[in-house]
């Protein structure tokens, strides 16, 4: 008989959005010190009552009830904002929901956050120790699978270096190994790994599936539809904090898969947000004519538009931007340094347009979702977007007896390459 190790009932999870009010004369910045303990017990009211018709309000997730069995491997997907990593930090204890429960029987070991639980000024070696306190283990526990969780990071050379010397990728590996070192009962592991090299990664899947062979539980968030079919029995979709579709990993992914059909709307245009230090304002996804549109002929090249605002003088940042196919297999990852190195090394206050190319006859026909960011190299982004989902078609390039009959090609790049036969 199924026995559940994570019970949730009806959990919400509400997030208050508004403008930080800011004061131009000393005058009102006096009256504001004056009137602020009255304005603070309002906005904390404000911040724990939450009505459903408020506009100002987001629902990160809504009523989701799920029962998740002991030994049970789970994945998690859906597009970004659709509340996976929300769901997964309740679960971690790191927030409170707004309504409803989650029962959890067991010792939980979460990777969410590239550098959670560490310490950047101690050394590897310190933050170890810190982490497997943090996490519940006793300091024999952790000298006992000290040396295995050193050996898979592969960190030890730099061992006694502080973290703040260390890559992302290293923070990744070596939180990585704490996490599947403490023999949790339940496991829980976001994107984060995408943030390592592809042997680690492989590295990592082999791991947790070991971990799920051993009976333990593990519930994993990845964009990688290949990883999550490797290693999942039953996955669960989330789409706006909701639910809607539970049943066997590969039936989750083709309902996924299914469900991101491309939109018609070639051209985004995003609310203004004051909050922001740097805001991506307008999107437009071209073809070779310069016409917004979202079905196109993978022959020729195609544009996306990126116009946005810096509101306070920038240095070091830049644009990033993602091509997933839609079953989310990465297909590149370009940026605006790429080329010209000084990129945004300074940028003033004002509005700025980038434009960049990507070329025609290189990509299979298929579905494809571009999603961008502009921020500095590992901190979170100042602003980033899921864009388009886009199509491109077959129109010639490749085709069966003579022409008669187009013909979808495997693979990722389709490439019309030169041949030259010649009798010998």
């Amino acid at each position: 008989m199924p026995n559940p190790i994570i019970k949730i009932e009806n959990l919400s999870k509400c997030y208050r959005i508004g403008e930080r009010e800011r004061y131009k004369t000393l005058r009102e910045a006096i009256m504001n010190g004056i009137s602020a303990p009255i304005r603070n017990l309002a906005k904390l009211q404000r911040l724990t009552k939450f009505k459903e018709e408020e506009k100002d309000i987001i629902w990160a997730l809504k009523d989701v009830s799920l029962e998740v069995n002991e030994g049970e491997v789970l994945g998690i997907i859906g597009k970004n904002g659709a509340g996976k990593t929300t769901l997964l930090k309740i679960l971690s204890r790191i927030t409170e929901p707004t309504t409803g429960y989650a029962e959890i029987k067991g010792r939980v070991s979460s990777l969410l956050e590239v550098g959670t639980g560490f310490h950047p000024e101690l050394t590897g070696r310190e933050n170890i120790f810190l982490n497997g306190a943090i996490l519940g283990m006793t300091k024999k526990e952790i000298e006992e699978r000290f040396d295995e969780i050193v050996a898979f990071s592969e960190i030890e050379k730099f061992l006694d270096t502080p973290l703040k010397r260390y890559s992302d990728g290293m923070r990744v590996r070596l939180a990585f190994s704490i996490a599947a070192h403490l023999e949790p009962e339940i496991m829980l592991v976001d994107e984060v790994l995408a943030v390592g090299d592809i042997a680690f990664q492989k590295k990592c899947l082999g791991k947790m599936g070991d971990i799920a062979k051993g009976g333990r539980t593990v519930l994993f968030v990845s964009h990688n539809m290949g990883a999550i079919a490797k290693l999942c029995s039953r996955g669960i979709l989330l789409d706006k904090g909701r639910i809607i579709y539970t049943g066997d990993i590969s039936q989750t992914i083709d309902h996924y898969t299914k469900s991101a059909v491309p939109s018609e709307e070639a051209e985004l245009s995003f609310p203004r947000d004051p909050e922001k230090k740097v805001q991506i304002q307008r999107l437009k996804l071209l073809n070779h004519k310069g016409e917004p549109i979202t079905k196109l002929d993978r022959d020729f090249p195609f544009q996306l538009v990126v116009e946005y605002q810096i509101r306070e003088e920038i240095v070091g940042a830049h644009i990033g931007i993602n091509i997933d196919r839609i079953d989310g297999i990465r297909v590149c990852f370009a940026r605006d340094i790429d080329t010209s190195p000084d990129g945004m090394k300074r940028r003033k206050a004002g509005c700025y347009r980038s434009v960049v190319e990507f070329p025609g006859g290189l990509l299979n026909t298929g579905t494809y979702q571009i999603s961008l960011g502009i921020g500095e190299h590992g901190k979170e982004p100042y602003d980033y977007h899921e864009a388009f989902v886009f199509d491109l078609i077959e129109h010639g390039t490749f085709t069966w007896l003579a022409g008669t009959m187009s013909q979808k090609r495997p693979g990722i790049i389709a490439l019309p390459l030169k041949w030259k036969t010649e009798k010998l």
